[in-house]
């Protein structure tokens, strides 16, 4: 698919032309990052839904200083996502939040997420689970999502570091695009991958736990910034390209 085509295709599956421009341009980000796998053959994978919720939108149900839940409603989760960083940005913690999104799926790379709200001045640290997908690497049935961690810290140069990481050593969208093959889907590490498998399940039961509904969530800690470590990193790095600078 050519990046031109994301729009028509996009509103021809019915979308409201505000949610074309909110998953476009979360596809058109990862296409340009190579994340291929969250990229243009996401709109592939839609059309191939049966069924799309289009008309479904997120709630905030809950509204604490200090901590948020949004019901998703069963809709997209990108678009529930998205929701809730336009609400952090408009109105940011004083110190931190915690913010819980139940039946919100899928919710795409989660480091454009926090890529946003590192650029809006936010320290974000955000996790999701999916289907599951990832056994023990001692075998046994699937216990866990690929359930990715990702983290964003803005940075006074206007520079933010992200950091986004699934604990598959490929993704289900790899699969989907077909840059990798379903048996590969397996938490990464080689032999240290009980690590990434450990890390898989507690980030399940740490979204289960919090989410109150028995489907896919998302779990969000939102903080305004104390320091500005992010500049003196990259001096330290010198050369050496950081997560989530163009490319990585």
């Amino acid at each position: 698919m050519k990046p031109a085509e994301a729009r028509p295709r996009l509103a021809a599956l019915g979308f409201r032309p505000e949610d074309v421009e909110t998953l476009a341009a979360h596809f058109l980000d990862a296409e340009a990052r190579g994340s291929l796998g969250h990229g243009l053959s996401r709109i592939e994978w839609l059309e191939s839904w049966e069924e799309l919720p289009i008309a479904v939108r997120p709630e905030r149900v809950i509204a604490e200083p200090g901590y948020e839940l949004w019901d998703g409603h069963a809709g997209l989760g990108y678009l529930t996502l998205a929701a809730v960083v336009e609400a952090q940005l408009a109105d940011p913690p004083a110190h931190a939040r915690l913010v819980v999104c139940t039946r919100t799926f899928p919710t795409g790379a989660l480091g454009y997420w926090v890529r946003r709200l590192a650029a809006g001045g936010l320290v974000a640290l955000l996790t999701a689970t999916s289907p599951r997908r990832l056994a023990s690497p001692a075998g046994g049935p699937p216990l866990a999502g690929t359930n990715p961690l990702a983290i964003g810290i803005p940075s006074s140069d206007g520079r933010p570091l992200v950091s986004d990481v699934s604990m598959g050593a490929v993704t289900y969208g790899d699969v989907l695009a077909g840059h990798a093959r379903a048996e590969e889907l397996v938490p990464f590490g080689g032999g240290q991958a009980h690590k990434a498998f450990a890390l898989a399940v507690g980030l399940q039961l740490f979204v289960d736990a919090l989410a109150p509904h028995d489907a896919h969530g998302a779990v969000l800690l939102v903080a305004a910034p104390e320091s500005d470590p992010v500049p003196a990193l990259r001096a330290l790095a010198d050369d050496v390209r950081l997560p989530g600078d163009r490319g990585s």
